[in-house]
């Protein structure tokens, strides 16, 4: 059990929190595994779950330790899957995370409807996730739109005008029709609200067939990423994203 590379933690921490919260079992399993003499800190055996590690490479039964604690996922949510952490009943994004990238808080920022596929970020940074979500931050999101019939050009005037709802009015839109027969648009909006592409289609007397989103906060959707993957989000992405 391990990975293969070393870690420098940033946090103190205890050794049993620490290699539980890397997915080497429950607080009780590792636990076991500290007082067999299974784990090493930096090279010595320590016995004691309690022991703060903060700068030190630890290994599990010879195999170096590895992995950050705070993660930011990019997947691409296929349909029938709910955006939620957990469910008795329908398979959820938080699913489709192997065991191993799993951590404690780790949660869809937003969500995408169960119907909706595309870009969707998974994070434990619960600022990252505020940023993101904040309607003052304007932070755009891109969707890709199949539509009931052809996109016209006075539907197109109000979705860049702006329209108002009962309980909020939209910011002007940016369309780009993305087929000749315009069934097809790319619209991107600032807000986030429930429903709100389909909500915006229907002010305008069409309908959403279909929804993927292809970005969001300046990242696109990763043409290699199939539905169901997920990949880790880069540093400078990261960067990106945080980018006032």
């Amino acid at each position: 059990m391990g990975f293969v590379a070393g870690y420098t933690f940033g946090d103190v921490m205890r050794l049993d929190k620490q290699l539980s919260h890397l997915q080497y079992g429950s607080r009780k399993e590792v636990r076991e595994l500290i007082k067999h003499k299974h784990v090493a800190v930096d090279g010595v055996i320590q016995t004691d779950p309690g022991f703060d590690v903060k700068t030190a490479t630890i290994a599990v039964d010879g195999e170096v330790v590895a992995g950050a604690l705070d993660v930011t996922y990019l997947l691409n949510k296929p349909q029938n899957v709910i955006t939620a952490t957990e469910d008795a009943h329908q398979a959820t994004v938080l699913d489709l995370i192997a065991t191993a990238d799993r951590r404690p808080n780790l949660s869809p920022v937003g969500r995408l409807d169960k119907d909706t596929t595309g870009l969707l970020f998974l994070t434990t940074d619960g600022q990252l996730a505020h940023r993101l979500l904040d309607p003052k931050k304007h932070v755009p999101k891109t969707y890709r739109v199949q539509l009931r019939e052809p996109l016209t050009d006075t539907a197109q005037e109000v979705l860049e005008h702006g329209i108002s709802f009962k309980d909020f009015t939209s910011q002007p839109a940016q369309v780009e029709r993305l087929t000749p027969d315009a069934m097809q648009i790319a619209l991107t909006i600032h807000e986030g609200k429930f429903h709100q592409v389909k909500r915006m289609l229907l002010a305008v007397d069409n309908e959403v067939m279909q929804l993927e989103r292809i970005a969001m906060g300046g990242l696109a959707l990763p043409e290699d990423l199939a539905p169901g993957q997920y990949r880790a989000v880069t540093d400078d992405e990261l960067a990106q994203l945080t980018a006032k």
